[in-house]
């Protein structure tokens, strides 16, 4: 690729909201995921015991096991919501510079 074509998408106003709206989606996400993981990690820093808790008088299993779930669960959940929005938004986004740009 030429490096006029470089500049003029880069230049493209469509362009420069593609990479900003995929990079703020991106850095939203990851903090999000970021503040679930690290809540996690705190908890078992500071309140281990409340973790080691049982879920039910008698049960085997603690309430440290369906948070440890649910936060692989969030991982899929944000990983699918990201790849549903580059699907849909960012790939519209990308078909029409390459529209503007022929």
């Amino acid at each position: 690729m030429q490096q006029d074509s470089v500049d003029a998408i880069k230049a493209h106003p469509r362009y420069q909201e593609l990479v900003c709206s995929r990079k703020c989606f991106a850095w939203n996400l990851t903090v999000l995921m970021l503040v679930i993981y690290y809540g996690f990690i705190m908890i078992i820093a500071f309140a281990p015991s409340w973790l080691g808790t049982p879920i039910a008088e008698g049960a085997t299993t603690t309430i440290g096991i369906p948070i440890g779930i649910v936060i692989i669960v969030a991982a899929f959940i944000l990983t699918g919501i990201y790849v549903a929005r580059a699907n849909g938004r960012f790939d519209a986004l990308t078909k029409e510079i390459r529209e503007d740009m022929q």
